[in-house]
């Protein structure tokens, strides 16, 4: 199997690429890498960096962007970079407080992203919303995640990223079943590891069962892309990363 590209979200490798945009990159595709996901620019052009992945031969998993952009006049500005780009994946990681700090709240941001999603669909580009730990805190008896998708079009996507949904107390069973609860909607997803005992755990090194995640994502979730991203480094970033898509691979081979 193992037929869904595999991408970086380069917020793993974030110090690099201040440093050296262009050699991170290549050492990302060199890595063997399909592609990544922005969350930032580093003070390049959409030219530029369409320019640099086409070199490489990477491809664009998404970006990671603020609320802010996908609203008003920013909308357009946002659409004509991201075409330019190569990008139909813009996903929101964060929110304020006060989109967030009631069910109501939650409610009223949903009906914006089904509003966002309507604008975005002549240009064949997606809103979704990755989370952290706080949408699995409970509000009322549900989650604010539950709240969220259950409030959206499917064209809204749910970029589940795995080992946040843990450290916000999800099982590794659980994060089995917000997979199959959402048919279809897992188009991009995070792969992080979760240990309970080792912070630093690489993809593999952990909790997660992600031999029957990876089977969920390929028959039940539509996933298009899988993306890595490391937040803590018992090594260095790249190195981290490396070892993060060999073992992905190998879990891979096994399905």
């Amino acid at each position: 199997m193992g037929k869904i590209p595999i991408a970086l979200q380069l917020y793993s490798v974030r110090e690099d690429c201040a440093r050296d945009l262009e050699k991170t990159l290549k050492a990302v595709a060199d890595m063997g890498y399909d592609g990544v996901e922005f969350a930032g620019y580093y003070g390049r052009s959409a030219e530029e960096l369409r320019r640099i992945l086409d070199e490489l031969g990477l491809k664009v998993a998404g970006t990671h962007i603020a609320i802010d952009t996908l609203l008003g006049d920013e909308l357009e500005k946002t659409i004509e970079f991201n075409r330019v780009l190569g990008n139909k994946f813009l996903i929101v990681p964060w929110l304020p407080e006060n989109m967030r700090n009631s069910k109501e709240a939650w409610l009223k941001t949903a009906k914006l992203f089904n509003e966002i999603a309507e604008k975005l669909k002549p240009e064949g580009m997606y809103v979704g919303y990755h989370n952290h730990h706080i949408e699995f805190k409970p509000m009322n008896g549900e989650t604010p995640w539950d709240i969220f998708f259950k409030a959206t079009v499917p064209e809204v996507v749910m970029q589940l990223d795995t080992g946040n949904a843990m450290y916000g107390g999800v099982t590794s069973d659980g994060v089995l079943e917000i997979i199959k609860r959402y048919p279809g909607r897992a188009m991009t997803v995070h792969l992080k590891e979760y240990s309970s005992t080792n912070p630093k755990a690489l993809i593999g090194e952990g909790e997660m069962k992600w031999r029957e995640f990876l089977k969920l994502c390929e028959t039940v979730g539509g996933t298009e892309w899988y993306i890595i991203e490391q937040e803590s480094y018992a090594y260095p970033p790249l190195e981290c990363v490396r070892r993060c898509l060999e073992n992905l691979k190998k879990i891979m081979e096994q399905l």
